[in-house]
């Protein structure tokens, strides 16, 4: 699983990005990091653009949107 996954699941804190980033930039992986770490195009430039913060809101509505509809 990769770290949208694991944080959307609960299974890892949003801290955990940074233990990601890290394991991308120690690989050999040929995936752009923002596809290792499962993030779609608009969520990658919010956490370029503005800060992780407003990555993990992002994550955060995303989340409690899916969790209402069930």
């Amino acid at each position: 699983m990769n770290f949208k996954e694991q944080y959307m699941s609960g299974k890892i804190e949003f801290d955990e990005i940074h233990r990601f980033v890290s394991e991308w930039n120690n690989s050999d992986d040929t995936r752009t990091l923002a596809k290792f770490l499962g993030l779609n195009a608009e969520e990658e430039d919010i956490w370029i653009d503005v800060s992780d913060e407003a990555l993990q809101e992002m994550l955060d509505a995303e989340r409690e949107r899916i969790q209402d509809s069930n």
